[in-house]
């Protein structure tokens, strides 16, 4: 279990006609300094313990594989957020995917209230969201896709997989997948902490582990509160997550439990109205391994949706909607010979609403897979797969993969992929209606076809760079389109959306723990004519956004990071976002500050919803473990 610290992203405003070039100049320029202001403090008049050369510990992933494998050495584009190694510098865990320009997360309010993922270029609900491998996907709305009951202690790392994955998990993984792993403790633990901020911010949170034997058992809970920054944009966030843990007989045993609370002011939130909504999620997961070879996972996922168009007349108009999802799926795999495994499995679901505007429906699937993976670490790789999911006797969706891999140099990977993804509509799409939104219960699944390839340098130690080219050809894409701006939106399907895309990376590992990454994707998006049609969603997507992101120590035992993005938005001027945060550590007391927005600047991530101006949060966590033996 580990201990917080509070920070809050925020953008700066370099100019709305600035071009992009000079903006990632700034940026890099930015982080540059921080690299120099670390280094010279060892040229101070103070002595300085001699440096050790840092040892790198590669990531073992779990994510766009059907094993774990490491890092390096897998053949699909993959970011690993390693969030425990700055656990002390995010106010949400939601913060950590601006590190990833691929990912566009398009928020409405801070503090996980409600937010829209995407990777490169899709539409919102085209991106699976995964906790401990388990969907949280929500059956009503992908608004609502990102609304998961953990608190920010709870996250041990985030993985990112980019490109389609509906081999390995099914619907909505057309663009990619974010899979959030949480925390094991490593000891007993105990910590409390707070922090308060202007807007009213008022934050709480604990955590509590027991290590005992071969039983472990984690606690943490989250209250985020603000009267906001203006009216009708209050929030109130309450989030609770435990998992417990066994060794037995059998293997491994996880049980995960989980629930939160969200009202908050939503004003121009879907439109020109100001509205409010409250959200609960429910969640109980289970893995269970059956001996070495095999594992059995269980989830149940209950959501509700209160809401209210007009804030200030809820009789006007008022949605109510429950939803629920289950899933239940059993995996194996046979090493076949030294290099060559073959998985396979089943998986079975199914999903219900409850709603006075969409009705009352449910639906099941099931899949079956196989995948063939031969792999010989820092040779060559390759693997084959195949899913079939079952909608109905009449309707199935077949999604093949193939990924391959090779080390033309021990430092230097070629590697590429080609995968068949789709995504079913949610009930949303199929059967929404108000007076500016309608639904069409005729729309078929989406349908794409992804593929990629990639150079990998990593010469170990200090330094890795990768550069990955990208295409999407979607089809079938559903979208709410109207003739005129008087007339309300209806869902259809859309042909001939395609996607092609370059992502750069460079990581380096620097003195004193430091760590500076520079990173841009460039995307461009082409359509076939709508004839006149406006479209609401599909093309509100990043052209380019570049980061530059640095961690570290500082002196006087002060640990900091900061981030500048700068992001060039399809049919909008170019915005920057800085964040930074600096936080130093006790003996039993940890002081954390925060800053966002620093230079007040005026942006939108969701065309029409302002987001925050300047702020800032001050806090404290208190935290006691046992002394080491």
């Amino acid at each position: 279990m580990h201990s917080k610290q509070l920070i809050v992203w925020s953008p700066i405003n370099f100019g709305r006609r600035t071009e992009l070039g000079t903006l990632f100049f700034a940026c890099f320029l930015f982080g540059v300094a921080g690299v120099h202001a670390q280094d010279s403090s060892s040229s101070s008049g103070t002595a300085v313990p001699q440096q050790v050369e840092p040892v790198q510990h590669e990531s073992i992933v779990v994510t766009g594989t059907f094993t774990p494998v490491p890092e390096t050495e897998l053949d699909r584009s993959i970011s690993v957020i390693e969030t425990d190694k700055q656990e002390l510098l995010y106010q949400n865990w939601v913060d950590y995917l601006d590190l990833s320009p691929s990912v566009d997360l398009r928020r409405r309010a801070p503090a996980d209230v409600q937010g829209d993922l995407s990777i490169r270029g899709s539409t919102f609900g085209q991106t699976l969201v995964l906790l401990n491998g388990l969907r949280m996907n929500d059956a009503q709305t992908g608004h609502h896709d990102m609304d998961l009951p953990l608190p920010t202690d709870a996250v041990q790392r985030i993985e990112v997989l980019r490109g389609a994955g509906s081999t390995l998990y099914g619907s909505d993984a057309m663009a990619g997948a974010i899979n959030v792993i949480t925390a094991r403790p490593q000891r007993s633990d105990l910590r409390i902490g707070a922090g308060v901020g202007n807007f009213g911010v008022n934050q709480q949170s604990a955590s509590a582990s027991l290590l005992w034997g071969k039983f472990d058992t984690q606690f943490d809970a989250e209250r985020d509160f603000s009267s906001g920054f203006r009216v009708d944009r209050d929030y109130r966030v309450l989030s609770l997550f435990s998992s417990t843990g066994a060794q037995t007989r059998l293997g491994h045993s996880q049980l995960m439990l989980a629930y939160s609370d969200k009202p908050y002011g939503a004003d121009q939130f879907y439109g020109p109205f100001n509205s409010w909504e409250r959200t609960k999620s429910w969640f109980t997961g289970l893995k269970q391994d059956l001996g070495s070879n095999t594992e059995f996972d269980f989830g149940f996922r209950r959501h509700t949706d209160e809401f209210v168009l007009f804030r200030d007349n809820p009789p006007t108009f008022e949605n109510n909607h429950i939803d629920k999802s289950w899933q239940a799926g059993l995996r194996r795999h046979q090493q076949l010979s030294k290099n060559s495994t073959l998985f396979y499995g089943g998986e079975g679901i199914h999903e219900s609403i409850t709603s006075n505007n969409l009705g009352d429906h449910d639906r099941s699937r099931g899949a079956v897979y196989l995948d063939y993976d031969v792999r010989a670490f820092k040779r060559f790789s390759f693997s084959v797969g195949a899913r079939e999911e079952v909608f109905s006797a009449r309707h199935g969706e077949f999604s093949p993969t193939a990924a391959a891999g090779v080390w033309l140099t021990p430092e230097l990977k070629l590697k590429g992929s080609a995968s068949r993804a789709f995504r079913l509509p949610s009930y949303t799409d199929l059967y929404y209606h108000d007076p500016a939104n309608i639904g069409n219960p005729n729309l078929r699944p989406e349908r794409a076809w992804d593929y990629e390839g990639g150079l990998l340098w990593n010469p170990g130690g200090r330094f890795k760079t990768e550069l990955t080219s990208f295409e999407r050809l979607d089809r079938d894409v559903i979208d709410y389109v109207r003739t005129s701006s008087s007339s309300p939106y209806m869902a259809e399907n859309l042909q001939k959306l395609n996607f092609t895309g370059v992502e750069a990376s460079v990581e380096m590992r620097l003195p004193d723990d430091a760590h500076l990454e520079i990173s841009y994707t460039v995307v461009h998006g082409a359509r076939e004519a709508l004839s006149g049609v406006q479209a609401k969603y599909a093309f509100n997507y990043p052209k380019q956004d570049a980061v530059v992101a640095w961690s570290g120590r500082l002196p006087g035992k002060f640990i900091a990071r900061t981030r500048i993005g700068v992001i060039d938005r399809y049919a909008s001027d170019p915005y920057g976002l800085w964040d930074a945060a600096v936080a130093r550590e006790f003996n039993h007391v940890a002081a954390h500050l925060g800053l966002s927005n620093i230079t007040d600047a005026a942006y939108e991530e969701i065309p029409g919803v302002i987001m925050p101006g300047r702020s800032l949060v001050f806090g404290l966590d208190f935290f006691w473990h046992p002394r080491k033996r």
